[in-house]
């Protein structure tokens, strides 16, 4: 894309400071105010600082069979489950970054001409550097997506609770995409899952996948603590080793999940571990899909998965009698009588369970602000 050439539109992207009002600019549709003497740019970009390690041979978060082979899964042996030396290149294709949006005169992706350079920058480093740290970058890297668990076996989730793609996507799952690729056996428990009350009557034959209506809603859990909205949105790893090696590609597929989502709720039982009972999980590491959680990453999601899980520790704490896994060891459609109060706690307390005028009663949301 063009404007990912547009000096301007990229620092003005993640500007944190601006001392000053700068006029008008518009690049590829994209309006902002253009960079002052003084502005401060803290710098987040796909093509720029976004380091994508995917093989098992400079992946950042270890597998677990690496984690046995170096001996961290031993007692005393953890040593935080990450490869250093693959952090350490992604602080240095971070300040690489930097010096090319500086001083570069060539895009891998646009050709000769089109970068221009932009010397009048300053790379801050240094203890009272926004960042405070020596070398200027931030204190920790974004992690986009990093260890998730599984939820409890229960109805419908025989491996644990997982919340899916198809629970929050606003794709239509009829396209002949799904058709032609999945099996026909497949293609039925796919429609069915997606056909509410009418799933028995697909799984059984006695509805064709192709009548189903289609859902136009997320999933809606009765025991919700908490809300999120963002689009699914990959940044895929790549192929080869190292990520910067000239012609690398991304993995191959990986972006078909990405496209909209219809407004979610967060489950609590995404948030209780399988076999711990006083412990709550929040963040990106619920137990959501590698495909869902390119939409529950984001950090709206975070801060309200982080006060459920606070209000909700609390809450059983208080009951003295309750742990938070038997809040949601009822069927399904069955809530649990303190469930409620606890909803009606987090409602109260300013984190919503659930978004207005979005109801098992309202089956279409695309008309949802």
């Amino acid at each position: 894309m063009e404007r990912l050439a547009s000096f301007n539109l990229v620092f003005t992207y993640r500007r944190i400071w601006s001392p000053l009002e700068g006029p008008l600019e518009t690049f590829g549709g994209v309006t902002y105010e253009a960079p002052m003497p003084g502005d401060i740019s803290m710098q987040n970009w796909t093509w720029g600082n976004d380091y994508r390690p995917g093989t098992s041979q400079d992946n950042l978060i270890y597998s677990r069979e690496q984690l046995k082979a170096t001996g961290q899964l031993n007692p005393g042996g953890w040593m935080g489950g990450l490869r250093t030396e693959t952090l350490q290149k992604g602080e240095e294709h971070a300040i690489g970054f930097f010096y090319w949006l500086v001083m570069g005169t060539t895009d891998s992706q646009l050709g000769e001409g089109v970068k221009k350079p932009n010397p009048n920058n300053h790379f801050l480093a240094g203890l009272d550097s926004p960042m405070g740290t020596a070398h200027g970058l931030s204190k920790y890297p974004y992690m986009r997506e990093g260890r998730r668990i599984m939820g409890r076996p229960s109805y419908a989730y025989e491996d644990g609770f997982v919340v899916n793609e198809i629970d929050i996507s606003r794709r239509n799952y009829q396209d002949d995409y799904y058709r032609q690729t999945l099996s026909a056996s497949e293609y039925r428990r796919l429609q069915a899952a997606l056909a509410g009350l009418e799933g028995l009557n697909v799984v059984e034959g006695n509805v064709s996948p192709d009548a189903v209506q289609r859902r136009r809603r997320s999933t809606i859990y009765p025991d919700a603590v908490g809300i999120g909205h963002y689009a699914i949105d990959f940044h895929p790893c790549m192929t080869k080793s190292p990520p910067e090696a000239p012609g690398n590609t991304e993995r191959e597929g990986e972006r078909r999940g990405q496209g909209q989502a219809y407004p979610f709720q967060i489950p609590l039982r995404a948030m209780i571990p399988q076999r711990l009972d006083n412990l709550l999980v929040a963040g990106k590491s619920i137990a959501v899909s590698h495909i869902a959680a390119a939409a529950y990453r984001v950090h709206s999601f975070e801060w309200s998965s982080g006060a459920a899980a606070g209000i909700t520790a609390a809450f059983a704490l208080d009951d003295g009698e309750i742990l938070p896994y038997q809040l949601v060891d009822q069927a399904p459609i069955i809530k649990e009588r303190k469930l409620l109060q606890l909803q009606r706690i987090l409602n109260e307390s300013g984190n919503p369970t659930a978004f207005p005028d979005t109801s098992i009663f309202n089956e279409n949301w695309d008309e949802w602000n």
